[in-house]
């Protein structure tokens, strides 16, 4: 970059990426691969990990059985076959003091990683064995040839693209943060700094990138994990604040009266947690700012009568409410468990999903508009921008997490400013309730109904197969009926997995040939699906082989008996909700799962899936195993990915930037205070547009 003292602040980091010292045309294309366009982005664009060379063991000071980290060069290889028909490779390390043999077990793809000449970083237990220190299965990182000097160092390691090396990227980096490093503004007041015991902004730049010590990138990175996790936490207690404070909704209480209207509908006793539950909804609702609450509870809880308390609550005061499926399948389902509560009341429902006739859809949507239904029950058709509503009080959403953020937008625009409940049985994890959820109120559902069946869950081996068909068999011969659920709806290049095709023809020419058995998989039309599991409900069928259409809200009581195959391909929240599908009636549940080959991260997750039935224990457990980047995926909710913070292991931080983002709202809700110019400034940019916030400052 020329001419720098010429051009200001903001000219400078807007410098496009070609114009930066070191890189130009070339080298500009596989930039922008890593959406790096300008020298801002560049400048915060933080390391995925790093090469700590600070600390290192000489061999020669090597003790058995403590952790050390040693570097070195690959001098030759050595890969040979096992007794046990595995293989085994050996890699001569040369380091500081001596040799030191790596070995890896049923590794063959690592002879390519590992050249002679290829400069490497252990980490590992040691042990002395045939004259020669040992280390299995270290943790290795590979340390570029052109990083002359790098030991005492610690390295930043860039996500990178072909063609683009680790020095090269590294000499970009850091030429861009030693010309732009003096020109950056500081976003906190030094009173806040010193309080929060954050980094300065230069300080905290230089040192992500080119750490002196560890001690200098932990300092650092809190700095950044700080910044972005207030950012998003005062974005979500903007978004709060502008809901229960800015925004109208009729207040709908829940009189005497009218709660003992409600309740002579349900055919049974609801359970003091759905009590707690319709207390926590009705404060809300009763109130002149709209509800926005999240109601989760475990498979088969009972939240749907706690939701269709709140519906009736709204129609009970003439107005409208609308229930909205993320499936044609678990809509119509939802419609007929609401018929069986109204059949001795005079409400006004409907059904508004894409398998309507042109005809219908027309009729449907004339009848709200003009307040002729006083419920709607639905898919997305409800937010379609053709659909009306007379006077909409209430939106009720299940399977919040089906839905991105847009889509709770636009709902919330159907009517003028309704009350607002969303519900899950995909139990979440405190961590990420606090950030994809974080604008809304939490409640909880932890007591299952009374008659809840429990489920036995058997993780079972391949020559376990026989003995579980014929166990199946004897249950479908009492009467049960049953579900075989499987993750493919046709053969691909995983072999591992079974595809649905396959696993009919199998059963239906095998084990289950003299029972009745159907097909459903998301690819059939809605009224073919329709036809299916009214069969199935009705006993007409006695086995259903499925892809996971059925994970969400089919409830056919009868149904106790559940094989999953190529139990590998599914998440733990997915085992868990298939699971549910088989405890809704009188007799207890067996359910099996057949995975194979499994790596040792989906054993984990199976072992946990068969030990416990409480969906909250393992939401923990999978967001532990999978991490946040599966539910924090910017595809599903429309937030930004988080660009450095990691809500499992920044869970400490996390809860400080809630506390400190709810307490600078409260004291200064638009942000509008000249001091906090920069910081409202930042939250609009990544915020603002997907969490409509626009009308902020």
């Amino acid at each position: 970059m020329s001419h720098t003292s010429e051009k200001t602040p903001a000219e400078l980091f807007a410098t496009p990426v070609q114009f930066l010292k070191g890189v130009g045309p070339q080298h500009a294309e596989l930039l922008a691969k890593l959406d790096l366009h300008t020298a801002r982005d560049v400048i915060f664009f933080f390391p995925r990990d790093y090469q700590d060379l600070t600390d290192l063991t000489d061999v020669s000071e090597l003790s058995e059985e403590s952790l050390v980290r040693v570097h070195g060069t690959v001098v030759e290889l050595d890969q040979r076959n096992t007794s046990s028909g595995g293989t085994m490779l050996g890699a001569l390390v040369r380091c500081t003091g001596g040799n030191i043999r790596a070995l890896w077990f049923n590794q063959p793809f690592m002879v390519r990683r590992l050249p002679p000449g290829q400069e490497l970083l252990l980490s590992g237990k040691a042990k002395w064995r045939g004259g020669i220190w040992e280390m299995v299965h270290p943790d290795v990182k590979w340390i570029d040839s052109d990083d002359t000097d790098a030991r005492g160092k610690v390295l930043p390691v860039y996500p990178l693209t072909e063609a683009l090396s680790q020095p090269a990227i590294r000499r970009i980096v850091a030429g861009v943060v030693e010309t732009l490093v003096g020109h950056l503004d500081e976003v906190f007041p030094a009173e806040f700094l010193e309080a929060h015991n954050l980094a300065p902004i230069r300080e905290a730049v230089e040192q992500i990138h080119n750490p002196a010590n560890r001690e200098s990138l932990a300092r650092a990175r809190r700095r950044f994990v700080y910044q972005e996790l207030l950012v998003m936490q005062l974005a979500l207690a903007i978004k709060r604040h502008t809901q229960h404070e800015l925004r109208r909704a009729p207040p709908l209480a829940a009189t005497a009266k009218i709660d003992a209207r409600i309740r002579r509908l349900f055919p049974f006793e609801l359970t003091p947690g759905q009590n707690k539950m319709i207390d926590e909804i009705a404060a809300d609702m009763a109130r002149e700012h709209p509800m926005n609450r999240l109601l989760q509870g475990d498979v088969g809880s009972g939240k749907t009568a706690v939701a269709v308390y709140a519906l009736l609550l709204a129609i009970a005061h003439g107005q409208q409410a609308a229930l909205m499926a993320p499936t044609e399948l678990l809509a119509r389902q939802h419609a007929g468990t609401i018929e069986g509560f109204l059949t001795a009341s005079r409400v006004r429902w409907g059904l508004l999903t894409g398998a309507l006739s042109p005809a219908e859809r027309r009729d449907t949507l004339a009848k709200i508009a003009a307040g002729e239904l006083d419920l709607v029950v639905g898919t997305q058709a409800i937010v379609q921008a053709d659909v009306e509503f007379a006077k909409l009080g209430l939106v009720v959403i299940d399977e919040q997490h089906k839905f991105g953020v847009r889509q709770r937008a636009s709902l919330k625009q159907a009517g003028l400013d309704p009350h607002y409940l969303v519900m899950t049985a995909t139990p979440i994890p405190r961590t990420v309730a606090m950030t994809m959820f974080g604008d809304l109120d939490v409640s909880t559902l932890r007591d299952a109904p009374p008659g809840r069946q429990t489920v036995h869950t058997y993780l079972a081996t391949p020559e376990q197969r026989e003995k579980w068909w014929d166990f199946f068999r004897r249950k479908l011969r009492e009467g049960r009926q049953g579900y075989v659920v499987v993750p493919l709806v046709e053969s691909s290049e995983d072999a591992a997995a079974t595809s649905i095709d396959q696993s009919y023809e199998s059963l239906a020419n095998g084990p289950l040939e003299a029972f009745r058995l159907a097909l459903v998989h998301g690819r059939m039309s809605a009224a073919e699906k329709a036809t299916v599991m009214d069969d199935f409900r009705r006993g007409a069928t006695q086995v259903l082989v499925s892809t996971t259409v059925v994970e969400v809200g089919v409830d056919v009581p009868n149904a106790t008996l559940l094989a999953i195959e190529s139990g590998q391909c599914f998440g733990l929240a997915q085992l868990h909700q298939l699971r549910g599908r088989i405890s809704r009636g009188a007799y207890p549940g067996y359910c099996c799962v057949f995975a194979e080959p499994i790596s040792p991260e989906s054993q984990k997750r199976l072992e946990s899936f068969a030990r416990s039935t409480d969906g909250f224990e393992l939401a923990e457990i999978d967001f532990l195993l999978r991490g946040p980047g599966d539910l924090l995926g910017t595809r599903q909710h429309g937030m930004p990915p988080l660009r450095i913070a990691d809500p499992v292991a920044d869970a400490a931080v996390l809860e400080e930037a809630r506390r400190d983002a709810q307490q600078l709202v409260a004291a200064d809700p638009g942000l509008a205070h000249p001091e906090h110019e920069r910081l409202r400034r930042m939250v609009l940019v990544r915020y603002g547009q997907v969490l409509d916030l626009g009308d902020v400052g």
